[in-house]
């Protein structure tokens, strides 16, 4: 069963490489490229998870992390996040503002798509435990 995920990302070539990944695993995919459009594609339609860069225009990824865990409706969807910026300071905000899992470009598609499925699974067994 394919879950709808959210792909916030502003570069070209990771949105398509990520979007053939994903939907080869039978997802549906939707793809905004900065911070502004991302809190209105999450406002509009609820995604089972979502992939977030963290250097993005109009608003950066941990505004948007930030965002999402302070709305009730949304605040429960796992977020990975997937960024150059791999140092420690950015691990930790990202842990502070409750990020799911962290992964740094570059990225193997293996370890995404593990990410991935880890993420939709424990997001399906608490929305099964409630």
């Amino acid at each position: 069963m394919g879950s709808s995920i959210l792909i916030v990302e502003d570069e070209p070539f990771i949105v398509e490489s990520l979007r053939f990944l994903l939907e080869r695993e039978g997802h549906t995919v939707q793809a905004v490229r900065d911070g502004a459009a991302a809190i209105a594609a999450i406002d509009r339609a609820r995604p089972d998870l979502i992939v977030l860069d963290v250097m993005l225009p109009k608003r950066n990824g941990f505004e948007i992390l930030k965002w999402v865990r302070g709305h009730r409706t949304v605040s429960d969807v796992p977020v990975l996040i997937l960024t150059a910026k791999g140092q420690d300071a950015d691990r930790r905000k990202a842990e502070e503002f409750g990020v799911d899992a962290f992964v740094t470009k570059p990225f193997s598609n293996r370890d995404v798509i593990r990410q991935v499925t880890d993420l939709l699974a424990a997001g399906r067994a608490q929305a099964a435990a409630h």
